[in-house]
């Protein structure tokens, strides 16, 4: 676990619970790099001023807002701090909603929160009442230089903090919605069958990031010196509507029957397997 990046407290009430956040995820994409194509040398990135006609590099760089059209007054870290909100030390709880009334548009990044030495007691407590109420505590919190509306969730013992959108930084969708169609009865059914057929748990660790994979494996070509064949590009047809659900039903049902005689022989191999003392 990497270090935590913020140091404050819970507050909800008159409670004050002491807490320390990690970041949640990562993003695990190849990185790739830029290189100066005639020697293969990494470029140093400057700026030119076209004003006094020189190049810079960022210790030459200031923080600015423009307050009217070319007119900027400059920012440093110390004016950041002192922004005068109290979430800048303090996780505060406005109140407590129920998790169906948060759309998942408006979720934004993930973190875990972990309590001070002096804050497990009240920490449990709160991660308890929320699991047994199945509500999340929206909140406010200030860092990396802005204010974040988010929630709180309980999870196994844990309490994650999700940030989130604020109402304005959502775009308009309603225009995109589709004009409406009329659907027939048979369509609707087998629309419901092929739902049903295709109902499954959500296992996280069965997905896996097939690009990365297969990108990893062309650069590994390459390295190699080895030829890289390119896929042909499925062409995209589309069906008449139920036969592509009457379709999708029978592919649906096949590959249910195949997983659960995979889950039945993988429970028999493991009762098979002697006990580990």
């Amino acid at each position: 676990m990497s270090k935590a990046f913020w140091k404050g407290a819970i507050t909800f009430g008159m409670v004050v619970i002491p807490v320390r956040m990690y970041t949640a995820t990562e993003d695990k994409v190849l990185r790739t790099h830029y290189l100066h194509k005639k020697c293969f040398s990494k470029p140093k990135q400057t700026w030119y001023c076209p004003v006094d006609e020189e190049y810079f590099t960022a210790e030459d760089l200031v923080r600015a807002y423009e307050y009217s059209e070319g007119q900027y007054v400059t920012l440093d870290d110390s004016d950041f701090k002192k922004v005068p909100v109290a979430t800048t030390h303090a996780i505060h709880i406005l109140g407590f909603v129920e998790s169906q009334e948060i759309d998942l548009t408006y979720y934004r990044n993930s973190y875990y929160l972990e309590p001070e030495e002096l804050g497990v007691r009240p920490f449990r407590l709160l991660a308890e009442t929320l699991r047994k109420t199945k509500r999340l505590g929206l909140a406010k919190v200030a860092f990396q230089r802005r204010e974040h509306l988010c929630c709180l969730r309980p999870l196994d013992g844990l309490i994650a903090l999700h940030t989130m959108y604020y109402h304005d930084e959502i775009l308009p969708w309603r225009e995109l919605v589709p004009p409406e169609q009329e659907i027939t009865p048979e369509e609707a059914e087998m629309a419901n069958t092929l739902v049903t057929a295709m109902a499954m748990k959500f296992t996280p660790e069965e997905y896996q990031d097939e690009y990365r994979q297969a990108l990893q494996r062309i650069i590994e070509a390459k390295v190699k010196g080895e030829e890289v064949k390119v896929p042909r590009t499925p062409k995209i047809a589309v069906p008449d509507l139920m036969s592509a659900l009457k379709a999708s039903i029978e592919t649906a049902k096949r590959e249910s029957e195949a997983k659960e005689k995979l889950r039945v022989w993988t429970a028999r191999e493991r009762s098979r397997q002697p006990e580990k003392r």
